[in-house]
């Protein structure tokens, strides 16, 4: 896992999205595509997943799952509580949640595998998180965990010189050329 603390001699941008939040980001890479420059970013601090626990409607068996966009204003106080016992402060980021401080060892009993299913139904990925610190709200049992893989944003600069994500349908014409030149760049 990235150290989200100690890099600060990467160059930085911040993203903002419509809500007006920002997230600050480190510049991993600069990639040109057809005279273009696509920018690889990492958030300077660790993004932060929020799970509410469900179980099967037939079955006691919970699950995890992830919460709505809605409900996180909703839960962010008592998150937010929950994190500043740990040292870490939880901000309302654009794209995503992050904390600030320095994240727990990563101990292998924290830690866990979830099946996420993909935009094409008939694939999913397994992605790998660090349970943080759990909670109660309303008589539901949330979790809050950060990846154990980076999270990457692909974004590049407009007229303006603002730092703007690339929208999914620009991610999906360039992604084979973006992939080439980071696999040579891995080389």
């Amino acid at each position: 896992m990235p150290d989200f603390t100690d890099d600060f001699d990467s160059p930085t941008v911040t993203l903002s999205d419509e809500a007006g939040r920002t997230l600050d980001c480190f510049i991993e890479q600069t990639l040109t595509v057809d005279g273009e420059d696509y920018l690889l970013l990492l958030p300077v601090d660790a993004p932060i997943e929020v799970f509410v626990w469900q179980s099967e409607d037939d079955d006691d068996e919970e699950l995890l799952a992830d919460i709505d966009e809605g409900d996180i204003d909703e839960l962010f106080p008592t998150a937010k509580a929950v994190l500043a016992e740990l040292d870490l402060t939880l901000q309302r980021s654009a794209h995503t949640l992050t904390a600030a401080g320095e994240l727990p060892e990563i101990q292998e009993e924290n830690c866990f595998s979830l099946e996420v299913p993909s935009d094409d139904a008939s694939e999913s990925t397994v992605d790998e998180f660090q349970m943080l610190a759990t909670f109660f709200h309303e008589d539901e049992q949330y979790t809050l965990c950060t990846p154990l893989e980076p999270l990457l944003f692909f974004a590049k600069r407009d007229r303006n010189g603002q730092t703007v994500l690339l929208s999914p349908e620009e991610f999906q014409r360039i992604q084979p050329q973006l992939e080439d030149q980071l696999f040579d760049v891995l080389e």
